[in-house]
């Protein structure tokens, strides 16, 4: 009795776990163990994942798992199978996969796996048979694009459709799908399809007033929030309304998809605008990642290096794919790319720019020749305190084109290898192009006559650095006149120069004590006393100044006389000096001493003279801005600098936005660096107007019309009006002498007209020069003149 009751009570349990089985969910949910599958993670907007807290506990129980034991349990063992049979594997039972849709638990928890973005989704697993059937697809659009044969919008509906549908497989032949019945569907499609967004709109309204049972088809009304969507969102981007950018985006989150490539750009652009970088990175990430077109790809990583900084770069130019013969798919650009990166570390001295970019750089230095990459480099160099190697990629820029730019490195390098001599001489021609310049020419001059010993100056570059101190009220540099003067004992001089720094900088002590020590050796007892009630408190060695009798020339300073030359700095202004205190004259220290003095003066031991290099104006323009938002000197400097990394078209705006300089100096430099700027655009007509925009000296007239008229030659000569290239090469023979490539020109187009005498002229004449050009154009005119000698 006993065994009977256990039996019947095993039975029971048996057939409740297995009528369970057939309703997992029912029987997870009786023994408290909670959804069998782990939580889906929350996907959030650029395809970032919020993974959900994982399930407590160490397993997950198993209902096929525990039914099987009991079932193993409660029958009887199988009979032996006969091992001797050919087929016997063959005859025993199969046992049935585990459901895909709900795979055995591991027996620890495993983190959710990641989910892709929905333009890139993994199909989902096959259902179980109690799945609800799919839901149902409209595929009004689809039938409408393809009545119209639009493959483009048909193809990007097939891919919104697989977004939201996973397993909805389009039609073989979307082309054949018959068309709508609908023809006031027709109608409203054809308003989506030409964006009248507004007509549409009331359409539907109009439709839904005189049919009140008719309801518009749910995936027009979708297609029509978004699509307006849209439009509010490129707008507000073009306002540079990025906050709004932002907000439209994550309300329509359908728009973040590969097919909307350009509304990617602008919400990346967008969150990088509003000072959420990583969220910009992000989206550029999900581009690389997950959208397909080349073209597009490359055009990301280009707009991405306009905001983005040198290390999030890296990483998104990890994510490229490669190429075809073992190239990439950046290589196009990276060129560009190395050209960026460089002149963000000219901004940034702690920041350590890969090898490969550099040696990238320096070979398209040396082999395409473009002063504006030696520039790059030599800036580079100088940051980092490569004095050498800055020097040598300055004096290649300058050997290209002699800019304000390359100069002033040069200078600074040459002032950091103690050749203060050559910098200023460098320097001269563009100490007043910028207020960066004058401060180098001026730096230059300080370390010159702080040279020990003094270094023997001609009287020309005396007189040029006097007048240009004079000029710019630069105390250090004046100062540095009163040491120099002391040292060759012109102590009349000497103290004249040091009661000029003291006017411009009234607080300059080492110009004090230069000037107390000198009026004790001119015996000008009241003058000290005057200096030594005036500075005290603020100097003890001017105060306690006893005798300086016993000073000679170059002497060491005595201990109560230690002397202590400032450093050069930025200049001030200040008052002019009264007549109590008199300018130098224009010959400066050419000026002799009175005959009753005497007294010999120490020469301080002075230091050489650094600059602080801090970032150029001219650089800081990797960015997209709108240079209408600058002031035009702003403005122009931005101008000059997209021209040093070779971006001319917006560098014609920025020399636009100068022009509404109300000086004319900035205006006459506007309009000359726009005409510049439209030559390399190849844009010869509109050069020609921009040099109109104000006047220009002689010099630079001269020099735009040459330039001009040999575009104009080229054009003409590459659209085959070989008379027209001829006109334009005699006007410019006009202004300047051929050069040989123009003469090599100009004898292809005699060839080309068959004026063969004047080609073989100009050719022999260009060919004596050791042109290769030249050479192979006699040889063509001989092909075509002696064809028989010629194999």
């Amino acid at each position: 009795m006993k065994s009977s009751l256990v039996a019947v009570s095993a039975a029971v349990v048996v057939a409740t776990l297995v009528t369970g089985l057939k309703d997992r969910a029912a029987l997870q949910e009786r023994f408290g163990l909670g959804p069998a599958g782990k939580p889906v993670p929350e996907l959030m907007m650029m395809g970032r994942i919020k993974p959900a807290d994982a399930p407590g506990g160490n397993s997950e129980f198993n209902a096929q798992l525990v039914a099987d034991k009991i079932e193993a349990i409660t029958s009887s063992p199988p009979p032996a199978p006969d091992t001797s049979a050919p087929d016997a594997a063959a005859q025993q039972p199969e046992v049935p996969p585990p459901v895909a849709s709900q795979p055995a638990a591991p027996q620890t928890a495993a983190p959710p796996a990641p989910v892709t973005p929905p333009i890139v989704s993994e199909p989902p697993t096959p259902q179980q048979a109690a799945a609800p059937p799919p839901p149902a697809v409209d595929e009004s659009a689809l039938r409408y694009f393809a009545s119209r044969g639009d493959k483009l919008r048909l193809q990007a509906e097939i891919s919104r459709l697989q977004a939201l549908y996973p397993n909805w497989v389009p039609p073989a032949d979307p082309l054949a799908v018959p068309q709508n019945g609908d023809k006031q569907l027709e109608a409203m499609w054809q308003l989506y399809s030409d964006g009248r967004y507004a007509e549409l709109r009331k359409a539907i309204a109009d439709r839904q007033a005189a049919d009140a049972g008719w309801q518009p088809p749910a995936d027009l009304l979708d297609r029509l929030d978004v699509a307006e969507a849209r439009a509010r969102l490129i707008n507000a981007s073009d306002l540079k309304q990025f906050a709004t950018v932002v907000d439209t985006a994550a309300a329509t989150p359908s728009l973040l998809t590969c097919s909307e490539i350009d509304i990617l750009w602008r919400v990346a652009e967008a969150f990088i605008r509003t000072e959420r970088t990583q969220r910009g990175q992000d989206a550029y990430t999900y581009i690389l990642k997950n959208c397909p077109n080349p073209a597009e790809r490359q055009a990301t990583v280009e707009k991405a290096s306009t905001l983005l900084a040198y290390q999030p770069m890296q990483a998104l130019l990890a994510l490229e794919r490669p190429a075809s013969e073992g190239s990439s798919e950046f290589d196009a650009i990276r060129d560009n790319l190395a050209r960026r990166f460089m002149a963000e570390g000219n901004d940034d001295p702690n920041l350590a720019i890969a090898p490969d970019y550099v040696a990238r750089l320096e070979k398209l230095a040396a082999t395409e020749g473009l002063a504006s990459d030696a520039l790059l480099l030599g800036w580079y160099q100088l940051r980092r305190n490569n004095d050498a190697d800055a020097e040598k990629w300055f004096r290649a820029a300058r050997a290209k084109q002699d800019s304000a730019a390359a100069s002033q490195g040069l200078a600074l390098a040459l002032i950091a290898r103690k050749a203060p001599q050559e910098a200023e001489e460098v320097m001269f021609r563009w100490r007043a192009d910028s207020e960066d310049a004058t401060s180098t020419y001026l730096a230059a001059t300080a370390n010159l006559m702080a040279l020990q010993p003094p270094a023997d100056l001609a009287e020309d570059v005396l007189h040029r650095v006097a007048a240009e101190v004079i000029a710019r009220k630069y105390a250090p540099t004046a100062q540095q006149f009163g040491w120099y003067a002391r040292s060759l004992n012109q102590f009349q001089t000497a103290a004249r120069w040091f009661e000029t720094a003291l006017a411009w900088k009234p607080d300059d002590e080492p110009s004090a004590y230069g000037l107390v020590i000198t009026r004790e050796q001119l015996s000008d007892r009241k003058g000290v006393l005057d200096l030594q009630r005036a500075w005290a408190g603020r100097s003890t060695r001017i105060t306690k100044l006893e005798d300086t009798s016993s000073l000679t020339p170059n002497a060491v300073a005595t201990e109560k006389g230690t002397l202590a030359p400032q450093q050069p700095v930025q200049p001030t202004q200040s008052p002019r000096p009264t007549a109590a205190q008199p300018l130098p004259a224009e010959q400066g220290p050419a000026q002799q001493p009175e005959p009753e003095v005497a007294v010999g003066a120490a020469r301080p031991s002075l230091q050489t003279v650094t600059v602080q290099r801090g970032p150029r104006q001219t650089r800081g323009c990797s960015t997209t801005i709108d240079a209408g938002q600058l002031s035009p000197a702003d403005a122009l400097s931005r101008g000059w600098c997209l021209m040093d990394i070779n971006r001319p078209m917006e560098a014609i705006s920025a020399f636009e936005a100068a022009l509404q300089s109300p000086a004319r100096k900035v205006r006459e430099d506007a309009a000359y660096g726009q005409s510049l700027a439209y030559l390399r655009a190849g844009l010869s007509g509109n050069a020609a107007v921009a040099a109109t925009k104000a006047p220009q000296n002689r010099q630079r007239a001269a020099e735009l019309q040459v330039a001009i008229l040999a575009d104009r030659a080229l054009s003409a000569f590459d659209a085959g009006r070989y008379r027209e290239t001829l006109i334009y090469l005699d006007q410019r023979a006009q202004l300047q002498q051929e050069r040989i490539d123009l003469m090599v020109l100009r004898g292809y187009c005699y060839l080309n007209l068959k004026m063969y005498g004047d080609a073989t002229r100009i050719f022999e004449a260009a060919a004596a020069t050791g042109s290769r050009d030249a050479a192979r154009g006699l040889a063509d005119v001989r092909n075509v003149t002696h064809p028989d000698v010629n194999d």
